[in-house]
């Protein structure tokens, strides 16, 4: 039976204070001092629900950033352009793993910095206040300025452990770049956005005074605009993309009509079976956070940029994909 969007608008519990209420949507973002907020909701194989500001409100998506540009970078090794467990120095030619003691023996690979156990720092970014100057993609991996970030290195021996790392997604966009010879934002658009008719997404930064209108204020937790509007991210497989939650139930929905055999033609099953198979025994799968398996297999992506926060969520009931995007 497909879900009822009341069922969304409604009866929300919100803590305030240390009080827990049972309250609306419109009460739940006066109460938290939440501007506006965007949902869509996946029932049944498709999407049955989707509101906000406007449908083509567009969102800093931030972390789930990641999901994009790991499953573009599996498009890659499945044409063959990469591999998962190379030493990522094979490929890369922008830009080289800084070796030390810790990579001594084992290297770091894809397959670690798409689970998060590649031994890599920096686990997240700031952004950009609108205007600032921006950093190259070589001057954010090596912390030199303008990059408000450290430098991205070696912290740990390469899948010994897990470690939250944007840095690590960074090198990957290195990677993707450098065997492609594209810009990251045209080679997702090209490997992700397009193919799946993402046509509100873009990983554009900064953005241009199109998509900048359709864009929504990021805001400080008093319910303050940022300044600006909003910051940019150049740092995009970590954190770039703008997008709807309709956009990034179409990828869901993609995914799980993958998973259940209903299309290769995007993915094959095999490659999906690998992104939803937690890593090294840490929570990541390649690109996503992974519980359970089967008929309970649970797929999540929370993530938040300064004014923004977002989480997706697709797991599966009576072999049907379901999720929320927010």
């Amino acid at each position: 039976m497909a879900a009822e969007p009341t069922a969304i608008e409604s009866g929300l519990v919100v803590s305030v204070q240390g009080e827990e209420k049972r309250v609306g949507l419109d009460q739940a973002l006066a109460l938290l001092k939440v501007p506006s907020v965007s949902i869509a909701l996946i029932d049944e194989g498709r999407i049955a629900f989707g509101d906000g500001a406007t449908p083509d409100t567009l969102y800093q998506a931030a972390s789930p950033s990641k999901v994009v540009a790991a499953i573009g970078a599996m498009r890659l090794v499945e044409a063959g352009t990469l591999t998962l467990d190379e030493d990522m120095n094979a490929k890369l030619t922008s830009w080289r793993v800084p070796s030390n003691d810790f990579d001594a023996t084992l290297k770091v690979t894809l397959r670690g910095l798409l689970s998060m156990t590649g031994g890599i720092g920096v686990p997240g970014f700031l952004g950009y206040e609108v205007g600032a100057p921006l950093p190259s993609l070589t001057q954010i991996l090596d912390g030199t300025p303008p990059a408000n970030s450290p430098p991205v290195t070696v912290i740990a021996v390469p899948g010994s452990a897990y470690h939250y790392s944007g840095g690590g997604y960074e090198i990957a966009e290195a990677l993707m770049q450098d065997v492609t010879g594209k810009p990251f934002p045209k080679v997702m658009q090209d490997l992700v956005l397009c193919p799946i008719g993402m046509t509100a997404s873009s990983f554009a930064q900064p953005l241009d005074a199109v998509l900048a209108a359709k864009a929504a204020s990021g805001h400080f937790s008093d319910g303050k605009e940022l300044p600006g509007r909003w910051h940019a991210f150049p740092e995009h497989a970590a954190a770039g993309l703008w997008s709807t939650p309709t956009d990034l139930a179409k990828l869901l929905v993609q995914l799980a009509d993958v998973w259940q055999g209903l299309t290769s033609i995007f993915l094959h099953r095999q490659t999906l079976q690998q992104i939803l198979t937690p890593q090294h025994g840490g929570p990541y799968g390649l690109g996503v956070t992974v519980a359970g398996d089967g008929a309970s297999l649970v797929l999540m992506k929370r993530g938040q940029n300064v004014g923004y926060q977002g989480c997706l969520i697709l797991y599966q009931v009576n072999n049907g994909g379901n999720s929320v995007i927010s």
